[in-house]
């Protein structure tokens, strides 16, 4: 059995998306399909593998929508003005609602002329009957499907049973009028949550279809990234989009990963160092070799995720759909009994333009729950489409959800609040002898530590570095048993170790030793450094906050959050971090079960919380927190699969963003939840008055549906 997957446009509720699967489980060689109403996409199992796609479209058709075969032509078609025009006039369904427009427009001008020159009165009824009959058409069939092919009760049937009603009863234009506008406001709807669909499409067009392959012979030749296999290697101009996944080999730029990582300053990238596909190469050439195929990298993974976590439904969407199952019905019986109960028990007209049965009717076009419905998803999917196009992938709606009610953030210490590796902080000369030039120590200490690949060594060595130290080579290098090392430089016996070896086999001065205690105290570690018989410099060594961690924990402060920070670390350590970054509330010395016991104890003190963490050596905690946030996922394929919430690039100040974002978007849905009950509820009201029209109540639930779905896509660009 084959699965096949496409896109559906046009979709705006669970009614269309009946109706499509209906139609498409009756083609032959199909033994199962699925449609995700939310995202459009259809999903076919097909015992025939060799069925022609143009079967499967012609069934969509059927159902009143398109099938996408050809994704560059959907997002070519997508663009905002040209997109409309196509989308309008390729569908039958808005072709014959023009002409039903056009007859009805005409129906009209002959009433106006009839008012000065006499006119049959069939000259004005046969436009609008030719205007239900060709505008209907559609509606019908699309009204026998949702009946006897989706076993539903959907709002082309409520819109049959409407019209005819007012046929039945001589409202003609009122009749016409309503299928004109429920068959434009369907276009304008569909079109418009398209529009929200196809927002995370335009991620896609950031990877260049096309690669300047390096050929043998040193040449380059312009070949298709799906055509590129891994260990292959790859030109990438200045200016260029990266075409690929891969490693740099050769060449130095800047790269601007902003739009897989968020991050708003290019990284330099030199050889041995990862790039991904969709960002901008900014200075320089870079040569670079092919590590995940065209269809598996980063761009195409975050795509993939966002499109999966847009079908997984928030707490309140699942209940305005099983509200929804439950409204339409229960207004269609409610209108029934309108149109029997007065007129058969308190002899109320059932006839006429207030007769009771036009009231029923009016109440069956409310019974639509379309804007109730739309109100949820186009608001999830829009929120977070913004969150993917600044490098956070957020997994559902559920977990946006619960981040819009998060009142406290717990932390992982290294890694996440921190560097995650050790950095120099401090260098002291406490030499005497005046003789030593300056760094004397650091040069000292840089020959020794070349020879190791200890982390403090890295760290003392990119010091030097960045001092412009130059250390000369050391001889007869030994391990001090793990406290040090021991060796000769330019001739001079040199030892660069701890304090505590130091304390034990080498006499110091008493200032010396007071400021190592000084720098410990703070967390540090202590390195120091002997040449001779003179102790001539001594370091203290930290893994030190990152730039924006301060800055991002004020931010989640100011919105109400505590800050907590667990960590495997010493207490005196973490002390120190959290004294750096404005930490709320410290816990040192956990292993990872006691995390997890920490994550419970937050939960039952705070309610919902959040964990953030670098989603491999944190994993059990992550995942016992309501919401699991691993940081640098664009480099870590196990992150992207199984947090929650994704930062791809290493920035904390996305934490504030996507608490701002998940609020505002709690807010939007209930503002659109809110205008389509009240909405509803007042053309209700209205029509049970006798003051409300046919037409009335059509526009009030088309433009309900139309001001929610804009409203939602305001996400989009929230910042």
């Amino acid at each position: 059995m084959t699965t096949k997957s496409f896109i559906v446009t046009g979709l705006t509720c669970t009614d269309c998306a009946a109706r499509v699967k209906a139609a498409v489980s009756k083609v032959e060689g199909v033994d199962d399909c699925q449609l995700d109403p939310t995202t459009g996409i259809l999903t076919v199992s097909l015992s025939r593998p060799d069925l022609p796609a143009e079967q499967i479209a012609n069934a969509v058709s059927s159902a009143g929508h398109t099938l996408v075969i050809d994704e560059s032509e959907r997002r070519q078609r997508d663009k905002p003005l040209w997109g409309f025009v196509r989308f309008v006039f390729s569908r039958r369904e808005t072709t014959l609602t023009a002409i039903a427009g056009w007859l009805t427009l005409l129906s009209l001008a002959l009433t106006v002329i009839g008012m000065w020159f006499p006119l049959p009165a069939w000259s004005t009824i046969a436009p609008l009957a030719a205007a239900i009959v060709v505008g209907g058409i559609p509606v019908a069939r699309h009204a026998w499907q949702e009946l006897w092919l989706a076993r539903g009760l959907g709002i082309n049937t409520l819109m049959v049973i409407a019209v005819t009603g007012a046929v039945f009863i001589g409202e003609w234009a009122e009749a016409a009028i309503v299928v004109v506008l429920f068959a434009l406001g369907e276009a304008l709807e569909g079109y418009a949550t398209d529009r929200a669909r196809s927002a995370l499409d335009s991620l896609l067009d950031l990877a260049p279809p096309m690669a300047l392959k390096l050929l043998p012979t040193g040449e380059t030749r312009e070949t298709p990234v799906e055509q590129l296999t891994i260990g292959e290697r790859v030109l990438i101009r200045p200016g260029d989009r990266v075409s690929v996944d891969g490693v740099v080999r050769a060449g130095e730029s800047a790269v601007d990963q902003a739009p897989i990582t968020g991050e708003s300053v290019p990284v330099e990238k030199k050889p041995g160092d990862e790039v991904f596909a969709g960002t901008i190469n900014t200075t320089g050439s870079l040569e670079v070799e092919v590590t995940r195929l065209a269809a598996d990298n980063t761009l195409s993974r975050m795509i993939a995720l966002v499109r999966e976590a847009q079908s997984r439904q928030a707490p309140v969407q699942r209940f305005i759909d099983r509200f929804a199952r439950i409204y339409t019905p229960a207004v269609a019986v409610i209108a029934a009994l309108v149109a029997i109960i007065p007129p058969l028990f308190f002899g109320q007209p059932f006839w006429g333009e207030r007769g009771w049965l036009m009231r029923a009717l009016q109440m069956l076009v409310i019974a639509c729950p379309c804007a109730l419905v739309i109100s949820t998803p186009v608001s999830l999917v829009s929120a977070m489409t913004n969150a993917a196009s600044r490098g956070v992938l957020i997994k559902g709606g559920r977990y946006l959800e619960a981040l819009s009610r998060a009142r406290a953030f717990a932390f992982d210490k290294t890694g996440t609040l921190t560097q995650g590796r050790p950095m120099t902080t401090d260098v002291i000369s406490v030499c005497t002898c005046g003789a030593c030039p300056q760094d004397c120590g650091l040069q000292h200490a840089a020959a020794l530590e070349a020879q190791s690949s200890h982390p403090l060594a890295r760290a003392l060595i990119a010091e030097a570095a960045a001092r412009g130290v130059v250390a000369p080579p050391a001889q007869d290098v030994t391990v001090l048993g793990g406290r040090g090392l021991e060796g000769t430089v330019n001739g001079s016996r040199v030892t660069v170790a701890s304090h505590a070896h130091f304390d034990e086999y080498i006499p110091h001065q008493d200032f010396i030793c007071q400021q190592a205690d000084a720098l410990a105290a703070q967390g540090k570690t202590v390195i120091m450094v002997r040449h001779d018989d003179e102790v001539c410099a001594l370091f203290a060594v930290a893994d030190t906050p990152r730039t924006n961690s301060r800055h991002a924990l004020d931010q989640l402060r100011a919105k109400g959050i505590r800050t907590i920070m667990l960590t495997g670390d010493n207490q005196t350590v973490a002390d120190e971090i959290a004294q750096q970054i404005g930490m709320d509330e410290v816990r040192a010395g956990l292993l990872p079960e006691e995390k997890v016991a920490a994550v419970k104890e937050l939960a039952e003190k705070y309610g919902i919380v959040a964990m953030v963490g670098d989603g491999v050596n944190d994993a059990p905690a992550l995942a016992q927190a309501d919401v699991g946030i691993a940081m640098g996922g664009a480099g870590s394929a196990q992150a992207m699969e199984t947090a929650d919430v994704v930062l791809m690039g290493d920035d904390l100040t996305q934490l504030p963003f996507i608490v701002e974002l998940s609020r505002k978007t709690r807010n939007t849905i209930t503002a659109n939840i809110a205008l389509a009950l009240t909405v509803k509820a007042l053309v209700f009201v209205l029509a049970t008055l006798g003051l409300a029209t046919l037409w009335m109540a059509i526009m009030a639930d088309v433009g309900a549906s139309l001001v929610v779905i804009l409203n939602g896509m305001r996400l989009r660009r929230s910042q």
